[in-house]
């Protein structure tokens, strides 16, 4: 009895040992992967800056560790407008930026930031989830060794902060104005003179008159400028950048050796910040307003309708001729156009509809 005992004890145990022979390689193979991530960012710019190191985080987080990503603010591993080339080339794995700011690599990538008189935030998620717009992203990038994914959204960004009244599409013949994108392009058209200059620098331009007009993001982020301080009026709405996408890009090598499972989170993590910024700009962008409002009492304008109708026509045109620079921009300009269609019958008898009905129930006044 007591050798059969042992004997049973003993196979229990040869058991468990085996059990854990196996099981061992398994947590052994869970490899970790140390990523650097460079940006355009400055350090600490809240939401753009700081949204991207709560990716890193979030990722870390979500893959219990197997992915670390090190996170450099721009100007601190490399210049803030080498991002594209840094994830590109390999010598980092991922990047986050805007992809206006790559137009000279190729002017197919202008529609996945920002289009004047475009997609708003909510068009362009729609686009990008939901209408291929992602699919033509990624084939615009596949040149590079680059894949892209929003990761984030401005949101209606504001028309800018001007040292004169505008009443008059004439009135920006002459002036100087900080303005980067196909917006830029627009103002160029309509005579201005388009000043692309660092964040840092902006304010004392606009201060010393070197710039007549800068346009930055919303009121969040101009509050935080100080551009009050130097430009008496501000105005809206923000026609050309409605729905500013922010992206996350990663060196393709480096992506397609990941496990399919860590692929996952990456796109996952970055579509939840997608939603994480819009939503920390709405919400900062309205308490920022009241203050600039009631605190600093800006002098808040609307563009007039006849500017808007100018506008609108010099648009149509430079984004046609930005279209007929190579057949990809024009593949991706008539694909955004149509989608823009198809979600704006849509959006007049719902958001613009609804934003109607409500419009005499606010007050611009604080």
């Amino acid at each position: 009895m007591k050798r059969r005992e042992f004997i049973k004890k003993a196979g229990v145990g040869a058991a468990a040992v085996a059990a854990s022979a196996i099981a061992a390689p398994s947590v052994i193979a869970q490899k970790t992967y140390n990523w650097k991530m460079v940006t355009t960012w400055p350090p600490n710019l809240p939401v753009l800056q700081t949204g991207t190191e709560r990716f890193a985080q979030r990722v870390k987080d979500a893959t219990g560790g197997r992915i670390n990503i090190q996170v450099y603010a721009g100007g601190e591993l490399v210049p803030p407008l080498s991002t594209f080339d840094a994830v590109s080339d390999g010598t980092v794995e991922c990047g986050s930026g805007a992809a206006y700011y790559w137009a000279g690599k190729t002017p197919a990538c202008q529609w996945f930031s920002a289009v004047p008189f475009g997609l708003n935030a909510q068009g362009n998620n729609a686009w990008f989830y939901s209408g291929g717009g992602l699919k033509l992203w990624e084939e615009v990038y596949a040149p590079f060794n680059v894949v892209p994914r929003p990761q984030g959204n401005t949101g209606v960004q504001m028309g800018g902060w001007f040292r004169k009244e505008m009443n008059t599409i004439g009135d920006f013949n002459g002036l100087k104005m900080r303005i980067p994108g196909l917006g830029g392009k627009v103002i160029a058209g309509a005579g201005g003179t388009v000043v692309l200059l660092a964040g840092g620098e902006i304010f004392t331009s606009l201060e010393r008159g070197v710039l007549d007009a800068t346009e930055w993001v919303g009121p969040m982020h101009d509050l935080r400028m100080g551009f009050y301080k130097a430009a008496p009026y501000y105005y809206y709405p923000g026609w050309h950048e409605p729905g500013t996408t922010l992206e996350v890009i990663f060196n393709k090598k480096a992506y397609e050796s990941l496990p399919k499972d860590l692929q996952v989170i990456l796109d996952a993590v970055a579509m939840e910040t997608n939603l994480w910024s819009l939503s920390e700009f709405e919400s900062g962008n309205g308490a920022a307003l009241q203050e600039l409002i009631t605190k600093h009492k800006v002098n808040l304008k609307q563009f007039p309708a006849d500017m808007m109708d100018e506008l609108r026509k010099l648009a149509k045109e430079v984004l046609e001729e930005e279209a007929n620079k190579d057949p990809l921009a024009r593949k991706v300009h008539d694909a955004f156009k149509k989608f823009k269609a198809q979600v704006g019958v849509w959006g007049t008898v719902s958001e613009n509809a609804y934003y109607n009905v409500i419009a005499d129930k606010f007050s611009l006044k604080g």
